[in-house]
């Protein structure tokens, strides 16, 4: 099933989510303070194009609340806006319920996405 909807993902919504956050990437890695943000669109890049069957944890450390109120100020709120429609697209019919859950779970990631884990 993981399989199914990684491929489905793919088709419908998830390369265009990768391609967001990939040029997120180089836009912010163009400075040298973008660096650490830029980073971390790439990581996150890579897991817009395989979604299921991997889980984010997140962590309640200092650094990286200022550095999510950096990106939120930057990048972080087109990204998740982007994921939220998607995601509601998806909703919209049952089969695609899974994916649009996907969508709103990477909304979140894409608002607060520093001192986030994939496991």
């Amino acid at each position: 099933m993981k399989t199914i909807c990684n491929i489905l993902w793919l088709i419908f919504g998830g390369l265009i989510l990768a391609f967001g956050w990939a040029v997120a990437g180089f836009i912010l890695c163009v400075t040298i303070v973008g660096i650490p943000f830029g980073v971390q669109c790439f990581k996150f890049a890579s897991l817009m194009l395989m979604p299921f069957g991997k889980e984010i944890n997140y962590s309640n450390r200092t650094s990286s609340f200022l550095m999510n109120i950096l990106w939120l100020l930057i990048f972080g709120w087109g990204l998740a806006v982007s994921s939220l429609v998607v995601g509601v697209i998806w909703c919209i019919t049952i089969i695609g319920i899974p994916i649009g859950i996907q969508c709103i779970k990477f909304a979140k990631l894409s608002l607060i996405p520093f001192g986030a884990k994939i496991v």
